[in-house]
């Protein structure tokens, strides 16, 4: 019988962690019969070795880490008897920000980015599985950024990120492709300045890889 324990050390094995559980009410808009929504993201700071050594990292194809999670996630909720999502399903997409509030392991953080009791603003899902059955989940945890001198606030160098602005993706992106920007091509200043997430560093290869994909969007 399947328990989020049991989940978290199968999704483990497979480079990836138990991320947030949640048992959807209609507003959640989880696909019908869902009992449960499992939310899987990176095991860090060592997913980085796992996903590089990937077939689908050497092949030289489009949207390696997708199709990774794809196939990796696929296999975990056969095995459960559930159904995977991924954030790139759509359009409709699945509302993955809704269900991480949902979960009471996530919330808005003051730079409006998700922040996580354990990724701090490292967080990221690589999908979702929806399972029929009703698991027993964890309590509610308490928003960490209530207690906190909130450091994310002013780490963005060019003022991208800020106290309840709006993304300013063209700033961010200019900033990157500038000489000043390799810091940040190294690892987003505003995410490495949380405090909960700082074992949670992702390798600088890592970085440099999801900031190259971003800059080609």
């Amino acid at each position: 019988m399947i328990t989020l324990v049991t989940a978290d050390r199968a999704a483990q094995a497979a480079g990836l962690r138990l991320r947030g559980a949640l048992h959807p009410a209609p507003q959640d808009l989880a696909p019908a019969g869902t009992g449960t929504v499992l939310l899987l993201g990176p095991d860090e700071p060592g997913f980085w070795p796992v996903f590089a050594t990937s077939p689908e990292y050497a092949d030289g194809l489009p949207d390696p880490l997708d199709r990774w999670s794809k196939r990796v996630l696929g296999v975990l909720a056969k095995g459960w008897g559930g159904t995977a999502i991924f954030p790139s399903d759509g359009p409709p997409y699945p509302p993955f920000v809704r269900w991480a509030e949902s979960s009471g392991q996530a919330w808005p953080s003051p730079v409006r980015l998700l922040v996580q009791e354990q990724a701090g603003l490292f967080i990221s899902y690589r999908g979702a599985v929806a399972l029929p059955q009703r698991l027993d989940l964890p309590p509610r945890r308490q928003r960490p950024c209530t207690t906190c001198a909130t450091p994310c606030v002013t780490a963005c160098p060019v003022g991208a990120l800020g106290a309840g602005q709006d993304y300013d993706v063209a700033a961010c992106r200019a900033h990157l492709r500038s000489n000043e920007g390799a810091a940040c091509m190294a690892g987003c200043l505003v995410r490495r300045a949380c405090p909960v997430g700082q074992d949670f560093r992702r390798d600088p290869a890592q970085s440099a890889f999801h900031m190259a994909a971003f800059l080609e969007e």
